[in-house]
């Protein structure tokens, strides 16, 4: 019987360049001498079984990885699946975090790891001296922090922190999500590894799930092994949806950051708003870029949670839903979606105040945004 097969990828690839990277939806490739060579000697990079690497997935994570000024990056199936990833891999040994971070990030810290086996402890992000005890408390492999912590947006003094870091000879794992590399790069202040939840502001769209990781060739390699076995690799549609959302990034993020400067400066003066939380003072000044300091608003209405439930579903620009960073103006509650299973108790140890809203600026009329929020305001009074 003749086989009637292509001779392996004869006729499936253009002969030239293309101007966006084709979706290499493959689960697998055609095998040769020289990747049987690659692969008795370890090289993961080269493709021949996407659940280890796929030439789409690898555009986005090149392009990703540029802008962080990583010299690696590794994408994921989530932001989760980077974050746990990249800690099983530096560990075993003790991990000190932030209190103020992403629900589920709590979760795999106070409840994941301790059940196997390591221990960690929790300190409040804001505090020096605090991160400077417990690292120096005991023998510590990783510290843990968000850029800008979810909801709170208080902000991390990375360099000082990698410093504290470093002398204690453990590793710096920074979620820069929140931030995005448009307004800082965790990198040149010290972080030896940065997560993303790609999900968010790298795709910028709302229609894809992913993460990655970013660090040293070396480093990323060591996670890229574990996310193999943990199989948690990302799909090349999805992978394809991140790096189109990449080409307009930038354009993305000033219009976004823009509007959320001007929200953050009219509920500072709003007088049913009680706090206001968005970047500032010296530590934004001296690792954030100047005029950038991100898309994430969070405020407090007066009258605790009920009143910021009722504000919330006022709104008709802003949407409610889970997650950030997309096109549209997103809108939460921490007490009933990102933090629900923390208890009143816990979320003010983590500073998550008793009505506080949160939202990600999306790219439409920056008055019409405000105007939406302050008129919710004034019909729940």
């Amino acid at each position: 019987m003749t086989d009637s097969r292509p001779a392996k990828a004869a006729g499936y690839l253009a002969r030239t360049r293309p101007v966006v990277p084709p979706i290499y939806q493959s689960a697998t490739f055609y095998l040769d001498d020289l990747a049987y060579k690659d692969i008795q000697e370890g090289g993961l990079r080269e493709h021949w079984y996407s659940r280890f690497a796929n030439p789409t997935v690898d555009a986005a994570a090149a392009e990703i990885a540029a802008l962080e000024g990583a010299e690696a990056g590794l994408m994921t199936s989530s932001g989760m699946a980077a974050i746990a990833t990249t800690l099983l891999t530096l560990l075993p040994g003790r991990v000190v975090a932030a209190r103020q971070v992403y629900g589920d990030t709590r979760d795999l810290l106070v409840r994941d790891l301790p059940a196997l086996g390591f221990d960690v402890t929790m300190v409040d992000a804001t505090d020096l001296d605090a991160w400077a005890e417990a690292i120096a408390g005991a023998p510590t492999a990783i510290v843990y922090a968000e850029t800008l912590s979810n909801p709170q947006l208080d902000l991390t003094d990375l360099a000082a922190l990698a410093q504290l870091t470093h002398a204690a000879g453990a590793k710096l794992v920074v979620d820069n999500t929140f931030a995005t590399p448009y307004t800082v790069n965790p990198l040149r202040h010290g972080a030896d590894v940065v997560v993303h939840s790609a999900t968010k502001f790298l795709s910028g769209h709302s229609d894809v799930i992913a993460g990655v990781v970013l660090g040293d060739a070396d480093t990323v390699t060591e996670v890229q092994k574990r996310m193999i076995t943990f199989g948690g690799c990302l799909d090349p549609h999805a992978a394809f949806l991140v790096w189109r959302g990449i080409q307009t990034f930038d354009l993305r993020l000033e219009r976004s950051c823009a509007t959320a400067s001007q929200l953050a400066a009219r509920l500072a003066a709003h007088p049913e708003v009680v706090a206001v939380r968005y970047p500032g003072g010296e530590i934004a000044d001296r690792i954030m870029r100047p005029g950038r300091r991100g898309a994430m608003v969070a405020f407090t209405a007066r009258g605790g949670d009920s009143r910021a439930l009722a504000v919330m579903r006022r709104l008709t620009v802003a949407s409610e839903a889970t997650s950030l960073g997309g096109v549209e103006t997103l809108v939460s509650t921490p007490f009933n979606s990102s933090h629900f299973s923390l208890g009143p108790a816990e979320r003010a140890a983590a500073r998550i105040d008793d009505g506080m809203i949160r939202l990600s600026c999306g790219i439409e009329d920056a008055e019409a945004l405000i105007a939406d929020v302050e008129q919710a305001l004034a019909d729940t009074v």
